[in-house]
Formats: structure tokens, sequence, C-alpha cells
């Protein structure tokens, strides 16, 4: 494994200077992902794998007949929520503010799901247990009154932030740090696309990432043929 210490991609030939040696290339495609924003709270990093998940259908499975609790309020957050209720006996959703902001199709299935139940005007402050999860430490917002939830397991779905540093400055960004690309996937730079969960869009899910460089890659080769001409 090499790590990409700084791009050089303004000019005709694209530089990737790694830990190891620096490679050339005509096009280039970014494809850096996006990392799930974390809580922020002290014991957050210790629990995460031992009852801290940020991949609802990757860990829900191990949650069956337990009790979770799913942090955010977003499409993300419900989705998860739902999908955790084929596994778990009780899904708390722990949000900040007492709205939801996902789709109303999805508030509505939450709302009528039996295993479901809300903590609105709610932050978690801090994860405790012994070898893995048993309790989130939670504040009201409003009140500022503290409580302790006992749960099994821990959702945080709160967004994602996308791995753009080392393209900063370099590149067109949208507000939030994702790439901007046309259809094809061209950035604003000649020779440079960009693919995945690390580009504008409105959905971010593995099967669009794999269309995003499976576009990229066509492109790119149209690229390079068209530049050798």
């Amino acid at each position: 494994n090499e790590d990409v210490e700084s791009l050089d991609i303004t000019g005709d030939v694209k530089k990737v200077k790694t830990s190891n040696k620096t490679y050339e290339a005509k096009a280039i495609i970014l494809a850096m992902g996006a990392t799930p924003k974390k809580l922020g709270v002290p014991n957050e990093d210790r629990f995460i794998g031992a009852g801290i998940s940020f991949c609802a259908t990757c860990d829900g499975a191990f949650y069956r007949d337990a009790t979770v609790a799913v942090i955010g309020g977003g499409n993300t957050a419900v989705e998860d929520a739902l999908y955790l209720t084929k596994f778990a006996k009780k899904v708390y959703i722990i949000h900040r503010r007492n709205e939801l902001r996902a789709t109303k199709i999805e508030q509505e299935k939450a709302f009528a799901n039996e295993k479901i139940e809300f903590i609105w005007d709610t932050v978690v402050v801090d994860v405790e247990g012994e070898y893995g999860v048993e309790r989130l430490k939670l504040k009201n917002v409003k009140t500022g009154e503290e409580s302790t939830l006992n749960v099994d397991g821990a959702f945080v779905a709160i967004g994602y932030a996308p791995n753009t540093e080392l393209v900063k400055g370099i590149v067109d960004l949208d507000e939030y740090g994702y790439i901007m690309t046309d259809d094809d996937m061209r950035t604003n730079i000649p020779g440079v696309f960009a693919a995945g969960d690390i580009r504008h869009k409105s959905l971010r899910q593995v099967i669009t990432a794999a269309g995003d460089g499976a576009t990229a890659a066509y492109v790119a080769e149209k690229y390079i043929d068209s530049v050798k001409k």
C-alpha cells in the first residue's frame, strides 16, 4: 500500500506523488470516496467496531433481538433504522432537531413501525461500556437535561465528509467539498475525472459509484486517445 502525498494534475502530464514514488499519466480518475462523520464524543473511537457502526447493512445482522440506536435524522438514518428493525427488537432514532429531514415517505414508514421510537432535540455526549457499547449519555439541546439510554449498539448516520483535501483549490468543489463534474465525470481540468462518493450527486450507493467508475474509465480512455493524435 502507498499513501498519496500530493497531486500535480493541472498540466498535460498528471503527477501523483506517493510515499514510495511519483507516478505520471495523461489522465487521472479521482476516487478517494467520502468518510462517515463521527459524533466527536470522548469514547467514540474506543467503541468503533465494538458497538459503534457506520453501516447498518454491514453490521445489522449482529444485533438480532437487541436494542440499538441510530443517530441522525436524514434519509440514511431513517433507512438504517427501518433496516435494523428486521433484526433488533427495539430501535431508537436520536435526532438533534424536533423533526426529520428524511423524505416524507421514509418518515411515514418509520412513524408506522412499532419497533422504532424517536428521541427528539437530543445529542449523544458520550458512549459507555466495558467491552462494548452498553449505554449512551444523552443531552437535550433545549433543556440541557442529561440522561442515559441503555443500548447494545449505536449506528451513526450524520452524513459524510468527502476526502478532497488533496484537490482543494485545484478542481471545482461544491459548498460541501464534493467535486463538481459533468455527466461524463469530467472535472474543470482536462484529463481529470472524478467517480464515486467524492463527486457532487444526489445518490451515493455502491451501484452508482460503480457506474461512475465505468463512465470515467471510458471517457478517460477517449481523452487519452484524443491527446495522442
